[in-house]
């Protein structure tokens, strides 16, 4: 058995391989991301045993170039084809097919192709992993998922920006659940290490006798059962270190971390020689680090080493202008990646949303969302979908709504502008005009609003 190589070329471009037998169905395949399964509507298991042509609408025996390589039993290299998925989105594809022969009979056919998602289309991957090229440096964040149009968070965005550039380290305070993560891994993706390893490490979860070996390294024989093993410290060169809660590290480590830090070299537990290395660390805490400093928790040594750049980090309470725009993000996240099409929220629900203070952040609101799609039995999240916590808001205030959700349908960038022009239009007609009254109460600069008016046509 065999396949016609006469016209093989070099098929290191291509993601995906195919077998069909002679008639069409499918006995094989390796695709580069199972996901593309879950956007043809297909379990793994569900996927052999198919037709090719039932796996888009428009795919049929005279166009698919598997089954015209299994009728004239020539190969197809380098074809472009469109295909309307199950799903309604379009994919481009580009195949090389060849007809497998036995004894000069076509028993089957093997296709090499590559996968692409059109402009209209891209949404279509919002349910693959997050950021498929960084999610190989141990990453799924950038600078996109800082969703706002706060002020002080669009400040934070450009000093994310700026400092990417440099080697500085960085601290970042926020509360629990206000993003620490996201910013660290933001930083990382738009500085010239994003090639290199972002390893991240949560000083309080690790036992205190544990961490230094965790972070420098051990060295075989130091201690019973050690073993000859790198560190995060190690692991990271080249890259960057985040060390989350730095609050929780022992007082004597702290010397050994801002020795580390000095001389960007570390020496194993055990070891005898230094290991010189390139990486930027980059703390966080959800402490105040002047009250960790009051309090004697955290070196003044280490503090100026650590936070030669400082990012302060608002809570969700101080930025509720974001609330309806992480709300529209969510729904459309989880219409992704739990098979649901929930439209929106009814009013009721959707204003305890806006009303509730959220001592947990950006993280209690996601979860929030998580338990209503869980909870919901319509296509709108009612008020007895969502969290009980959240739900009293409707039994101690008379709710009037004040904001209606942006269009789940609508782009990032379009949901943005939608409620950005909805908030500027609601002050400006508060303030009935007066440009500098419109400008204090949005908290930005006479000429940005002039800016914003003109581009809404506000004016």
């Amino acid at each position: 058995m065999h396949f016609d190589g006469k016209q093989f070329r070099n098929l290191v471009d291509f993601d995906n391989l195919l077998v069909v037998d002679e008639k069409g169905t499918i006995i094989f395949y390796d695709l580069a991301d199972l996901s593309t399964l879950q956007e043809l509507g297909f379990r793994p298991e569900e996927f052999l045993g198919k037709n090719i042509t039932t796996l888009y609408n428009n795919l049929n025996k005279q166009n698919s170039t598997l089954m015209q390589v299994l009728q004239t039993g020539e190969s197809l290299c380098n074809v472009k084809q469109e295909l309307a998925s199950k799903k309604g989105n379009t994919v481009w594809s580009i195949n090389s097919s060849y007809p497998i022969m036995e004894n000069g009979k076509i028993v089957g056919a093997i296709e090499f192709s590559k996968h692409y998602y059109s402009k209209d289309s891209m949404h279509s991957l919002d349910k693959y992993a997050s950021h498929k090229l960084y999610r190989k440096n141990n990453t799924i964040y950038t600078m996109d998922d800082i969703i706002t149009v706060n002020p002080q968070m669009e400040a934070i965005k450009v000093k994310i920006q700026k400092i990417a550039k440099t080697g500085s380290t960085v601290l970042i305070y926020g509360k629990t659940g206000t993003g620490k993560e996201v910013v660290a891994q933001s930083i990382h993706n738009l500085s010239n290490r994003y090639g290199k390893p972002f390893i991240s490490l949560n000083c309080g979860a690790i036992p205190a006798n544990l961490l230094e070996g965790t972070l420098f390294g051990t060295t075989k024989g130091s201690f019973t059962d050690s073993q000859d093993m790198p560190g995060l410290f190690e692991l990271a060169d080249g890259g960057t270190l985040f060390l989350d809660e730095i609050n929780s590290l022992d007082v004597n480590l702290q010397v050994k971390l801002l020795k580390a830090i000095e001389e960007k070299a570390v020496r194993r537990v055990g070891g005898k020689k230094n290991i010189h290395l390139d990486i930027r660390v980059i703390s966080a805490t959800n402490e105040d680090p002047e009250r960790l400093l009051a309090d004697k928790r955290l070196r003044e040594d280490l503090y100026y080493r650590l936070g030669v750049v400082q990012i302060d980090l608002p809570t969700l309470a101080e930025r509720k202008e974001d609330i309806a725009l992480l709300l529209s993000h969510y729904v459309r996240f989880y219409n992704n990646n739990m098979n649901m099409t929930i439209e929106g929220f009814e009013p009721d629900a959707w204003e305890c949303f806006l009303r509730y203070d959220w001592p947990g952040n950006i993280r209690e609101l996601k979860n929030a969302v998580e338990t209503a799609y869980n909870q919901a039995v319509t296509d709108r999240i009612t008020i007895e979908d969502i969290p009980r916590r959240i739900r009293r808001v409707a039994e101690s205030h008379k709710l009037v709504p004040v904001q209606e959700m942006p269009n789940p349908e609508l782009s990032l960038k379009e949901a943005v502008d939608e409620y950005e022009k909805s908030l500027i239009e609601r002050e400006w007609r508060t303030s009935t005009g007066k440009i500098a009254e419109t400008a204090r109460r949005l908290g930005i600069s006479k000429q940005l609003l002039k800016y914003k008016l003109d581009k809404y046509r506000l004016r």
